[in-house]
C-alpha cells in the first residue's frame, strides 16, 4: 500500500491546526492546516516498509500555499507519540482541539491520555520554537523573506511576530495550568491579532515577545512535571493490538 493509503485508511484522529485553530487567522488570507494520526498496519510495523508520516499539499513542494489551500500532515501513532513525549508544540496542539474532523474510538482514547504528555520537556521545545520564530523575525535565521508583502507594508513580518508570541503564551499556559486554550483565550487572542494586523510597531512587538520569552524561561526553570512515558507506551501497545484485531 502507498503511504497515502496507509495513512488515510488507518486514521484515528484528524483536525484543523494552525491559525485557523488558534483563531488568529485573517479572513481570506490563510491556508488550511490539518494534522492527523494513523495506526500502521502490522505489516508496516513488523515488515520492511514502515510508514511514519504522510504529507499532502495542494501546492507542489517549494511553492507557497495560497489562501484556502490544504496542507495536511499525518503521523503514525508511534511517531506522533514520540514527538509529543519530546514536547513538540505543533504536535501537542492536536490533543487539545475543541472538535475533530475524524475521531475514532482510539482517537478519543489518545486525547484522553493527553495529560500524560505534560512535562518540563515541552518547555525547552516551546522556547526553541519561539527563538526560531524570533530569529526569523529579526533576520537572523535566514536571508530569505517568506512574506515580503508584510515587510513592505508594516516594516516586519507580522506573522512571524504573532507566532513567536503565541508560542510563549501557550508554553506558559501549558506548564502552569496543564491546558492549551484552542482557540487562544482573551486577552491573548486580541493581542495576537493586533500584531498580525500590524497594529504594533516592530519595537513594541519585539519587546512583548522578549518579555514573554523571559517569563516562559522562568516557568520552565520552576517546572517539576515529567512526562508519563510508561503510560504512553502502554497505550501505544494496546492501540496497535486493538487496531490490528479490528482490521
Amino acid at each position: 500500500m502507498s503511504s497515502e493509503t496507509v495513512a488515510i485508511e488507518n486514521t484515528i484522529l484528524r483536525g484543523e491546526v494552525g491559525s485557523g485553530a488558534h483563531g488568529t487567522g485573517l479572513e481570506g488570507h490563510e491556508d488550511i492546516d490539518h494534522m492527523g494520526v494513523f495506526v500502521e498496519p502490522a505489516l508496516n510495523v513488523c515488515g520492511f516498509h514502515p510508514v511514519d508520516h504522510y504529507v499532502y499539499r495542494d501546492q507542489p513542494e517549494g511553492v507557497r500555499s495560497q489562501p484556502g489551500d490544504l496542507d495536511l500532515i499525518m503521523y503514525s501513532l508511534r511517531k506522533f507519540c514520540r514527538l509529543a513525549v519530546q514536547g513538540n508544540p505543533s504536535v501537542l496542539l492536536l490533543l487539545w482541539l475543541p472538535e475533530y474532523t475524524n475521531q475514532t474510538e482510539l482517537g478519543r482514547d489518545l486525547v484522553a491520555i493527553r495529560d500524560a504528555f505534560i512535562g518540563r520537556e515541552a518547555g525547552g521545545r516551546y522556547i526553541g520554537y519561539l527563538v526560531s520564530q524570533k530569529k526569523a523575525l529579526v533576520g537572523e535565521r535566514s536571508k530569505k523573506v517568506l512574506r515580503p508583502e508584510l515587510v513592505e507594508r508594516f516594516g516586519y513580518d507580522t506573522k512571524f511576530a504573532m507566532h513567536a508570541l503565541r508560542l510563549g503564551l501557550q508554553g506558559i499556559e501549558y506548564l502552569t495550568e496543564h491546558n492549551l486554550s484552542v482557540p487562544a483565550r482573551e486577552p491573548d487572542k486580541s493581542t495576537l491579532l493586533a500584531i498580525r494586523r500590524g497594529e504594533f510597531s516592530f519595537r513594541d512587538a519585539l519587546r512583548l515577545i522578549e518579555e514573554t520569552e523571559a517569563s516562559l524561561r522562568r516557568v520552565v526553570d520552576a517546572c517539576t512535571d515529567t512526562v508519563d512515558v510508561e503510560k504512553v507506551e502502554r497505550f501505544m501497545v494496546a492501540a496497535h493490538q486493538k487496531h490490528w484485531a479490528a482490521g
